[in-house]
């Protein structure tokens, strides 16, 4: 079932959620219990004072306290049903750690799935994974060498970068839109079937799996003592050996990029797409640690490290990936639908060289921080103002000269993207500059100082395709078409 190519693992410190990974491809259930103890019940007060014994913390990205979570479900499990979320939705392109656990080791996060569901004598397990992907035929076929179908539930959803926020998670596992709903509703309190769920992401179950078996006392003998036991980081771009790195925090970053035989050139990105850019001497100064990630000006996020090497544009690299954002937006709300497309165009403009580009990027990352239905706005404004920060050097070059004379290697991984993705096409033979198709999908085009159209360099939304095709009828030079690239 698992093809030959599979995620690559690497340690640093002890391996624990990666135990066995080095011999055997993927851990069935037999092979798994030779790697790990069976694990006997606990109950929801043990569990609890387990989790703050060691300061378990989520590891999809917020770092929520885990403790906090389970107290909140078990206190209202006294009156309702309770339903335990695995949120395996990892949309965000540069991460693969979730992927490669449910892919590679799925009987680990099921144990700490089940112990928590146990815990609080839950109705149901659900693991929300990308549908058609690996992750989801490994998990279902480990649901099935239980002989779990009547409890646990694998539930294939569409895979997009918003996909992993909480409430959008909530929504696509009840079959409908997977949409952040705009107003926060604890998952603790209405979540699958409406009833308290308790939601965290795929390596946290993993973690809780390893403090089970290990005791906080052992599970707490490597690490730091703010930050005890192992972390699992993505490591990619430049690096040679890209892989999945099983760390204890306190180690150098720079030891990890050397383990993947990383280049940083100018620079190192933490925490993935809604993380920060780390010039590359602070890169390699961090320290692997959340608490380390902050003084070294980044944030460790879900453990995405991604180091850019130095043959590839800094700048044009920051445009794909904030065109790419901004196509995944909800399109729920004005900071979403407007702000993130005028943020892209924004960062176009600076990696062309518009003298103001830096004050125009500023301006329009003002206009979205801390507006948004969700967390998308305020993630791609710190993205995006990071990279400013962090090649201020490079800023300049283009300023001066239009261009650094790197081309853009697309070092940044993005999803594969179809070339016949539908987008908007101008006749430049016919458009006279009238400026309509601006009004009616100011998304998409904007226009220039002459009052032609400028088109975002991406495909159209589904939320958008309505407005673009009646923007197409109304041209009033007919230029306008939907078409490939």
């Amino acid at each position: 079932m698992i093809p030959y190519r599979v995620s690559q693992v690497r340690q640093l410190g002890p391996a624990r959620l990666t135990a066995g990974l080095g011999e055997h491809r993927r851990l069935d259930l037999n092979t798994h219990y030779t790697v790990h103890d069976q694990l006997s019940g606990e109950t929801v007060d043990s569990l609890i004072s387990m989790a703050e014994e060691v300061d378990l913390r989520g590891r999809g990205g917020a770092a929520f306290p885990f403790a906090r979570k389970l107290r909140a479900v078990a206190a209202r499990a006294r009156d309702s049903e309770t339903v335990v979320l695995v949120n395996a939705a990892e949309g965000e392109p540069a991460s693969m750690k979730d992927k490669m656990l449910l892919t590679r080791a799925p009987h680990l996060v099921l144990e700490g799935a089940l112990l928590a569901a146990s815990a609080l004598n839950a109705r149901e397990v659900v693991v929300a994974v990308a549908a058609g992907e690996l992750a989801e035929a490994s998990v279902t076929a480990a649901v099935a060498e239980r002989g779990l179908g009547g409890c646990v539930r694998v539930a294939g959803i569409q895979e997009r970068f918003i996909s992993g926020e909480g409430g959008a998670l909530v929504r696509a596992v009840n079959g409908e839109a997977g949409m952040p709903p705009g107003r926060k509703t604890r998952s603790s309190d209405s979540g699958v079937y409406g009833l308290p769920t308790l939601l965290s992401n795929t390596e946290t179950f993993a973690q809780l799996a390893v403090l089970a078996e290990l005791g906080p006392q052992e599970y707490a003998s490597v690490g730091t003592v703010q930050e005890p036991g192992t972390i699992l980081l993505t490591v990619g771009g430049s690096a040679v050996v890209p892989a999945v790195v099983e760390v204890t925090p306190g180690m150098p970053l720079a030891a990890v990029l050397d383990l993947c035989e990383a280049t940083v050139g100018d620079g190192v990105l933490l925490g993935g797409y809604h993380g920060k850019w780390l010039p590359a001497a602070d890169a390699y100064g961090a320290i692997v640690s959340r608490r380390g990630a902050s003084d070294a000006g980044g944030e460790l996020g879900a453990g995405i490290v991604v180091a850019l090497g130095g043959e590839t544009c800094p700048l044009g690299e920051t445009v794909r990936v904030a065109n790419y954002l901004a196509a995944q937006s909800a399109g729920q709300c004005g900071p979403c639908r407007l702000g993130l497309p005028d943020l892209a165009r924004a960062m176009a403009e600076l990696a062309d060289g518009a003298p103001d580009g830096p004050d125009l990027v500023r301006r329009a990352a003002t206009a979205v921080r801390g507006r948004g239905a969700c967390f998308h706005p305020d993630g791609t404004a710190r993205f995006v103002l990071s990279a400013i920060e962090a090649f201020a050097d490079d800023v300049e070059e283009h300023r001066i000269h239009g261009t650094c004379g790197r081309p853009v290697r697309e070092v940044l991984p993005l999803p594969m993207t179809d070339e016949s993705e539908a987008r908007l096409v101008v006749d430049w033979t016919r458009c006279q500059g009238h400026g309509l198709c601006a009004h009616l999908v100011p998304e998409l085009v904007k226009l220039d100082h002459h009052g032609y159209p400028v088109f975002m360099d991406s495909g159209i939304p589904s939320w958008l395709s309505g407005e673009a095709q009646k923007a197409v009828e109304m041209c009033p030079a007919l230029a306008l078409r939907i078409g490939a690239k």
